[in-house]
């Protein structure tokens, strides 16, 4: 039997886990922490009264179960998550509850919409992934900009971060999705995922003000060129990265994030600025912010608390902008997140 407002959070000991924790005990949730080591989460748990943990490996079908067991929900937030999603989405099926993870690694998003789509509609829930600043944003922001649009000719999504300090779970998850597909570049072009090996190049994007005219590189791609396609019909997804956050990413000596407030924020911050384009017609929705991970939790929360209470499109696999009401989701968002570009806001 299942606690109404119980949220498994596998991986909660990691940098977007605590985040997500905090979220969700603000909003009333129960969090039930989960993950490998049983001594971090029992040190993270102490933090705040109630909090249930169980720990379980990932290679540990019978532990993950009873972490499991009785829940409501499970978002995972242990990358990388060509390791970890398919486990913790079997064991979500097995218990036939929502899964949400935050997955940022194109090929694990590609891996979870061809495998478990059939499994999650069978079960009859909702499994979403990438629901995090990469992937989840940006598919909402093209969603809602694409409004009553059938199609596209092409959707960009330019990241303008200030700088980006990645965890040792940001530079793992890159190392093994680099190394998934050969060191090969991936793009979204033609209606389809190309793996290439041009070189990407650098340009000047317009950002919405207070950011302005800023140096990107283009072909910077993250997993929008997964999600947004898995439902809108598009010929072409672009990404961009500002220079300055590709620099700190290629920098094996730039430090971790440090937080800045009492809510564990670093000083980064960063504007999504989505364009969408059909034949001479063009709309631009953007989102602006501080700190990438903070940001997750939110998206990854509201992501559950809609599913548990029914606020839904469809069941199975699906992204933010199939799943939701794209233009509601980003609305409850604010005043985290400052939206511009939609109708109503």
């Amino acid at each position: 039997m299942q606690t109404a407002k119980a949220v498994v959070v596998y991986g909660a000991t990691g940098h977007t886990g605590r985040f997500i924790v905090a979220e969700l005990v603000q909003r009333g949730f129960t969090a039930i922490l989960s993950g490998r080591d049983a001594a971090k989460l029992r040190t993270l748990a102490a933090e705040w009264d109630g909090l249930t943990v169980r720990p379980a490996a990932i290679d540990d079908p019978e532990a993950l179960d009873q972490a499991l067991s009785g829940a409501a929900a499970v978002i995972n937030a242990a990358g990388p998550f060509a390791v970890t999603a398919g486990p913790v989405v079997e064991a979500a099926l097995r218990a036939r509850i929502p899964y949400v993870d935050v997955a940022a690694e194109i090929e694990a998003n590609v891996a979870m919409f061809a495998d478990y789509a059939e499994a999650a509609r069978e079960a009859g829930v909702a499994v979403v992934p990438a629901m995090a600043f990469y992937g989840g944003l940006g598919d909402l922001l093209a969603t809602a900009a694409m409004g009553e649009w059938a199609g596209a000719d092409e959707v960009h999504v330019a990241y303008g971060l200030n700088s980006w300090h990645p965890t040792p779970g940001t530079r793992t998850a890159g190392q093994v999705s680099h190394d998934r597909r050969g060191g090969r570049r991936v793009r979204f072009r033609d209606g389809e995922l190309q793996y290439h090996d041009e070189r990407p190049v650098q340009q000047a994007w317009d950002f919405p003000d207070p950011v302005g005219r800023r140096e990107v590189i283009a072909g910077f791609t993250m997993t929008d060129v997964v999600t947004i396609p898995s439902h809108l019909t598009v010929s072409e997804v672009r990404t961009y990265m500002s220079i300055e956050a590709a620099k700190d990413l290629s920098d094996e000596d730039t430090p971790e994030p440090t937080a800045v407030d009492s809510s564990g924020r670093s000083d980064q911050t960063f504007v999504v600025d989505v364009v969408v384009r059909s034949g001479g017609d063009e709309r631009r929705t953007s989102a602006n912010g501080q700190d990438i991970y903070a940001i997750t939790a939110p998206l990854a929360v509201e992501a559950v608390q809609r599913i548990l209470a029914g606020q839904t499109r469809t069941i199975g696999v699906a992204s933010a902008g199939q799943l939701f009401g794209a233009e509601d989701f980003l609305r409850s968002l604010t005043p985290t997140l400052s939206i511009s570009g939609m109708p109503k806001l």
